[in-house]
């Protein structure tokens, strides 16, 4: 057993993207704060984000027209009420991150204002095509500044301690238990109030845009501590991942068709015109199921993205880490088209939360692209994601700050002395590979009844065996990242199950047809 004592805080956050970092800010004048991550503070997807914040900043535009645009991509399941707190909020949450110094990019002493797809004006604030890493190195910088936050990496989050299966009343999280990398040691964090920012689950698929630690633990976690769990089917897939051998998750951002890129054949015919009459700015869902459909309908490896008829200076100039990226793999884009596939990209549902981020455990609350707050729907708008971070981060803030801290009680410590060093590590690899190649399969851009079936078969089997290694030997982080990637696919697999129309990102063969009245897929733990 672990001779660690427990470490007390007054909020604990899990994750070090844009929503726990700006959580933690808002927090930390007046509570001791501690980020848990898994990795390092960098390592999360928010840094990946090419394309930028959708905000209303311009006279011409509206906030009625960013709800419109945001209704009409989430396909009749957005939340009205969820949409509009996060549009009218966007402005303040965009002029709070000027004010602690990112670099956005200007024209004229201006922001400048980028298109993306669904949006029907230029609302996207961006620092060139490197929005979320400006955003993160600033905010890493000003939480390294704060006193009152401890920064922990390396911490990965096991699971959460709720009062009910302690047998305690009256039921709340009451903490968490953590792998501590640098110790080996599993750590038990306590707090009367914990925040799940742990992003999404892209890694559940074989090909993503995510990184490595998408690996869905916030939301394994929540369901497996009694939260409820809401529209797993919607899972995104960019339509423009970059394809090369030796690059398997560089993004091609939205933005390269917002200022003119063509989607074409290798024969250079431009396809969109068939599919949807807003072309290459349609909907990344509708975006995503052409480029599929053309790659079998010709039995092609990847489309082409062409944005070499923009004058070469522009192309640098708006897209200069995608050009410095592509020319150290032998592609000038500013010459030759750009080879790219559908991937794994956004994980629409979640945890269930309200518009504060509470969850259904009290002392709990989900923010970030792990929750699911009835923004997004059946497809999220490009761009929507900084800034529900941004916006739900205050949001849990003002919420945390708004209510008496209760005493946290003793809680039990982590109890490793029953189990020993796994002795045949492969069979983790080996789970892994199978499950992502699977649902990669199965349960991709195009799905079937028989697909869902062979999948919740393969994860019935999985399951099981992840269990038996889980009970007994030592937690690792590739064994917790499993363990939680298979839950995610359990849930992503029957809220497909049980969705009998298509609609968004979800595209049934059998259910072609988009049902009259639009309803969440709610999950509820048994």
């Amino acid at each position: 057993m672990s001779q660690a004592l427990p470490r007390d805080f007054d909020v604990l956050i899990v994750g070090s993207g844009l929503a726990g970092l700006s959580a933690a800010l808002h927090l930390a004048p007046t509570h001791r704060v501690a980020i848990l991550t898994k990795r390092s503070m960098s390592d999360g997807s928010s840094g990946w984000a090419q394309g930028g914040i959708a905000a209303v900043m311009d006279r011409s535009d509206s906030f009625d027209a960013h709800v419109d645009d945001t209704l009409v991509a989430g396909a009749g399941l957005s939340d009205p009420a969820a949409t509009r707190f996060v549009v009218e909020h966007a402005p303040e949450s965009v002029e709070w991150l000027r004010s602690l110094g990112v670099p956005f990019s200007e024209e004229d002493g201006h922001l400048h204002l980028t298109r993306e797809g669904g949006h029907s004006a230029r609302r996207i604030v961006h620092v060139t095509d490197a929005t979320g890493a400006a955003v993160q190195q600033t905010l890493i910088r000003r939480v390294k500044q704060t006193p009152n936050i401890t920064m922990l990496e390396h911490h990965m989050l096991v699971d959460l301690i709720v009062a009910g299966k302690l047998g305690m009343q009256p039921n709340r999280c009451l903490g968490l238990y953590a792998l501590d990398e640098t110790t080996d040691e599993v750590v038990t964090f306590r707090a009367p109030h914990t925040i799940l920012a742990t992003g999404g689950a892209g890694k559940v698929y074989l090909y993503t845009t995510n990184p490595d630690t998408s690996t869905g633990d916030g939301i394994a976690a929540a369901w497996r501590a009694g939260c409820r769990v809401t529209n797993m089917e919607f899972i995104q897939f960019h339509p423009t991942c970059l394809y090369h051998p030796h690059v398997k998750n560089f993004l091609i951002s939205e933005a390269v068709r917002g200022e003119g890129g063509k989607l074409v054949l290798p024969d250079g015919t431009r396809f969109m015109p068939n599919h949807d009459q807003r072309l290459e700015l349609a909907p990344r869902d509708v975006v995503a199921r052409a480029i599929d459909f053309e790659m079998k309908k010709h039995g092609l490896d990847c489309v082409l993205l062409d944005i070499s008829h923009q004058p070469p200076e522009f192309v640098k100039e708006h897209f200069p880490n995608i050009h410095a990226r592509c020319l150290e793999l032998g592609i000038d884009i500013t010459r030759q088209p750009i080879p790219v596939v559908p991937a794994a990209h956004y994980t629409c549902g979640g945890i269930h939360t309200d518009l504060s981020g509470r969850t259904d455990v009290d002392g709990l609350h989900a923010i970030g692209e792990t929750a699911y707050t009835g923004l997004h729907g059946a497809n999220r708008l490009a761009s929507n994601s900084l800034v529900e971070c941004m916006v739900f981060a205050r949001s849990a803030a003002s919420d945390i700050l708004a209510t008496p801290m209760p005493a946290v009680p003793e809680i039990p410590q982590w109890d490793d002395s029953r189990v020993t060093d796994a002795d045949e590590a492969v069979v983790i690899s080996h789970n892994w590979d199978e499950l992502r190649r699977f649902m990669w399969d199965y349960v991709g851009i195009v799905r079937t009844n028989k697909r869902l079936d062979r999948a919740a078969h393969r994860i019935q089997l999985l399951q099981e065996e992840i269990q038996e290694f889980y009970s007994a030997f030592h937690v690792t982080r590739d064994l917790l990242e499993l363990r939680n990637l298979v839950t995610v696919a359990d849930l992503i697999v029957k809220s497909a199950q049980s969705r009998h129309e298509s609609r968004g990102l979800h595209f049934s063969r059998d259910y072609p047809r988009m049902a009259e009245v639009a309803v969440p897929t709610v999950l509820k733990p048994v």
